[in-house]
């Protein structure tokens, strides 16, 4: 198969194209015009010559078009953030550094206080609009829906792992996906807890057993596997079982004990793989339009894909046989231990086509495992650091459901201090942080500033929205806005959130709203609610930290809001999660 950087220089030739025949046109014109025939050389010296020139005047008919298309409007263009090298090239490796070792919208903060809320960061003469306001992001979501879409861009470094999938296309597919899926997403359907009570239970008898051997457990990976098996089995009726794996061990355990089971080795090939492929193409965004070159002797994708194939494969191609043989037999379609059907025996009545499947459960995996997983590790955390918090919440669980009964789908929905701990952990560290869409048609957005003329933006502009940027504004969360405090939305300010519902997105809006909101919080609520009755405490293990999951020194003397007071480093791919995982200790609750 062609690599994705060879691909990208046969496209690129077109560009090249015209220089080269520039320079040998110049040596066949002095021919023609009775002068010397020109060496090779030169014309090759006059075609790589003319190259730059040729690109920075496309360039410059480019942005003058914009300023007279704007004009003619009378709008401006986007405030741009100037860089210090040619192409802006600083900006770019800053903001990769960030990404890598900083913490979540570092470098953009200064870029938004320097020149307003919506701003044009332009790398490589390629412009990338960010905005943090809820007006703009209304627009993108909702209102003007039609005319933002993920764009062939953000697609086809998506393509390798998530392929047409629901949050991987547009128009006609996308709608085929949303259709396809929407049905499972039923009441009856994400009320039926008895897979996160199996799960569940498997998470607390491991937390139970380190803290009897005397070890901290990393709350995310644990956490981690317990959203990938409820996920899987409840999406395809087919466990990854990751919980059966050996627990990992901190970094200053030695000898730490390992497990070589068959089970164990082939629970974490897959989630291995699953991490990988997600972090390939994460890293594939955050260098535009350019990273095929840094794949040039082959995909990076093509190895952990091969392994998620190895064993989404045999599933797939299972159940449509399956489904074949209860068709002959005119048999009703019902999973093995009589339950509702699963998600893959949904899209069967929809397709039999094997990729589309494949597709569509690698997206659902997605939602269903990673975010969720990032929430109740954040949740987890606030609990270690504001042990008031825990105790409310406890108590709140004690109270409605008690010490050891298993909480029911009305039981969850009364409990509104929980509630309201899940969303103020998803304000200020929403799963996915940063989003991005594209324009088809050119659009003019109001001003932030009412003094100033409204903004103009060109078809085909890459737009980056701000969930996590936009969820910390002090102008519209009030001065504490970078506090951990659910009673914001219990008491007398929620009317902020009230009056401008676009200003808290943890599941977005509009025609993309999440079709597993309510099952995320389903899911979130239980797992809480069943630690809860189990453990009266968490505090987090530093020592058993790795250094590089430790916030560096200088963020606690030099950084401003949470940054400067957390005790964890968060970590950006697709979506957020903790760098070397969240290691604590539980203690069990006692009851007469």
């Amino acid at each position: 198969m062609v690599s994705p950087g060879v691909i990208f220089l046969f496209r690129a030739s077109r560009f090249l194209a015209i220089p080269f025949t520039i320079g040998f046109g110049i040596s066949w014109l002095s021919v023609q015009l009775g002068g010397p025939r020109l060496p090779a050389w030169v014309a090759v010296v006059l075609s790589l010559a003319s190259l730059p020139a040729y690109a920075v005047f496309n360039v410059l008919l480019r942005d003058w078009r914009t300023q007279r298309a704007a004009a003619a409007l009378g709008a401006r263009l986007v405030p741009v953030v100037k860089g210090k090298s040619i192409g802006s090239v600083d900006i770019m490796k800053m903001l990769q550094d960030n990404r890598k070792f900083g913490y979540p919208a570092d470098g953009l903060n200064g870029f938004v206080a320097e020149v307003g809320p919506t701003v044009n960061i332009r790398v490589l003469w390629s412009d990338i609009i960010l905005t943090t306001v809820p007006e703009n992001i209304k627009l993108i979501l909702s209102t003007d829906f039609n005319n933002y879409v993920k764009g062939e861009r953000f697609k086809h470094g998506m393509r390798s792992v998530l392929g047409t999938g629901v949050f991987n296309s547009d128009g006609e597919m996308w709608k085929f996906h949303r259709t396809m899926t929407r049905p499972f997403f039923s009441r009856e359907r994400i009320s039926h807890f008895n897979i996160f009570d199996r799960h569940a239970d498997d998470v607390i008898a491991l937390l139970k057993q380190r803290m009897n051997a005397g070890y901290a457990v990393d709350f995310q990976d644990l956490i981690g596997r317990f959203t990938m098996d409820s996920a899987s089995e409840f999406l395809f009726d087919a466990c990854v079982n990751s919980l059966k794996a050996n627990l990992p061990y901190a970094h200053n355990v030695s000898p730490a004990p390992q497990s070589t089971s068959p089970e164990a080795q082939a629970a974490s090939k897959f989630t291995d793989a699953f991490t990988a492929a997600l972090l390939r193409i994460a890293e594939r965004e955050t260098f535009g339009r350019i990273w095929p070159l840094f794949e040039i002797l082959g995909s990076k994708t093509d190895g952990p894909m091969k392994v998620i194939g190895e064993y989404l494969d045999p599933v797939i191609y299972a159940a449509m046989e399956k489904k074949r043989s209860r068709s002959r037999d005119g048999k009703e379609v019902k999973t093995d231990d009589g339950d509702e059907l699963s998600l893959l025996d949904d899209l069967l009545n929809t397709t039999s086509d094997a990729q589309i499947l494949k597709d569509e459960m690698l997206n659902i995996l997605l939602a269903g495992r990673d975010t969720t997983m990032h929430i109740l590790t954040v949740v987890v955390y606030f609990f270690t650091m504001y042990p008031d918090v825990c105790a409310r919440a406890r108590e709140e669980v004690l109270t409605q459901v008690g010490p050891t009964r298993m909480p029911t789908y009305e039981d969850i929905k009364d409990m509104k201090y929980l509630r309201a701990v899940i969303n103020e952990t998803m304000r200020l560290y929403p799963s996915v942080p940063f989003n991005i869409r594209e324009n088809i048609n050119p659009v003019v957005w109001p001003s932030p500033d009412p003094n100033e003329k409204p903004l103009y933006i060109p078809a085909g502009t890459k737009l980056a929205y701000s969930v996590f940027m936009m969820h910390r504004r002090k102008d519209l969360w009030g001065p504490d806005a970078e506090e951990f405090s659910p009673d914001r939305f219990l008491d007398e300010r929620v009317k902020l959130l009230l009056k401008n519902p676009f200003q808290f997105l943890p599941f977005n809006a509009g025609p993309r709203i999440c079709l597993g909101q309510q099952f995320a919080y389903n899911e979130m609520s239980f797992v809480l609610i069943r630690l809860l009755q189990a453990f009266s405490s968490f505090a987090l293990d530093e020592d058993a930290f790795a250094p590089e999951g430790r916030p560096p020194p200088e963020w606690a003397t030099t950084a401003q809001g949470r940054k400067k007071v957390e005790r964890f480093r968060p970590k950006l791919h697709l979506t957020m999660s903790t760098a070397d995982g969240l290691w604590i200790r539980v203690k069990e609750a006692e009851y007469e």
